[in-house]
């Protein structure tokens, strides 16, 4: 599972550390993988976090004030408990005044702010692909040889975007490892590696 930091979080949603920051304290978006528990802690959100996070922007753009979406939130909440993340699993419409909500029924739409003409519409679709392209380039992927037991493998090393280090993975094997550094993270795939085929061994041995 890949996890994003603030700084990463700022530069695919196109928000400031600030904004990261107030969301959380004001329990608008918190962060569901790690939250901040003191100076020189950081906070980790989740792709949906991020779903949420873009869709929260997209509003903001098209001119509705954080203080409406809040209570377009509080609406949901109240009336619709069992969607336990309203931004990401929703979708929203808005003229920049009033923000409707699509329901399942598609003659049904919820006006969680009463009032208001249709403009433009967040298409969750559209936004969760536009986001996969971003967070892509905030993985470095490169394949590497690995030499074990005098066999070869094909190891996959990828930087991880919470900035935490690198994850090299095996996948013919369906093995992983991560470390602070490429070489880190290597090595220990092939300590991983290195268990593998001996319990294997032992296994066919008896």
């Amino acid at each position: 599972m890949t996890n994003f930091n603030t700084q990463t979080v700022c530069s695919i949603i196109g928000i400031t550390p600030r904004q990261v920051q107030y969301w959380d304290e004001t329990n608008f978006i918190k962060p569901s993988v790690r939250r901040a528990t003191g100076y020189g802690s950081s906070r980790l959100y989740s792709f949906l976090d991020l779903v949420q996070m873009r869709v929260a922007k997209t509003l903001l753009d098209g001119g509705v004030t954080l203080q409406k979406i809040r209570k377009s939130l509080e609406y949901l909440r109240a009336h619709a408990p069992e969607v336990k993340k309203p931004l990401a699993e929703l979708r929203f419409l808005t003229d920049g005044d009033t923000v409707f909500v699509l329901t399942a029924d598609k003659e049904k739409i919820v006006d969680a702010l009463k009032n208001g003409q249709l403009v433009f519409s967040v298409a969750l679709g559209d936004l969760v692909r536009d986001l996969n392209s971003r967070v892509q380039k905030f993985i470095i992927t490169n394949e590497v040889p690995v030499r074990v037991g005098g066999l070869e493998f094909k190891v996959l090393l990828e930087s991880n975007p919470d900035g935490t280090g690198f994850t090299a993975s095996c996948p013919s094997l369906g093995r992983l490892a991560v470390g602070e550094t490429e070489e880190q993270a290597v090595e220990a795939l092939k300590q991983e590696l290195e268990r593998g085929i001996i319990k294997e061994v032992k296994e066919k041995t008896g």
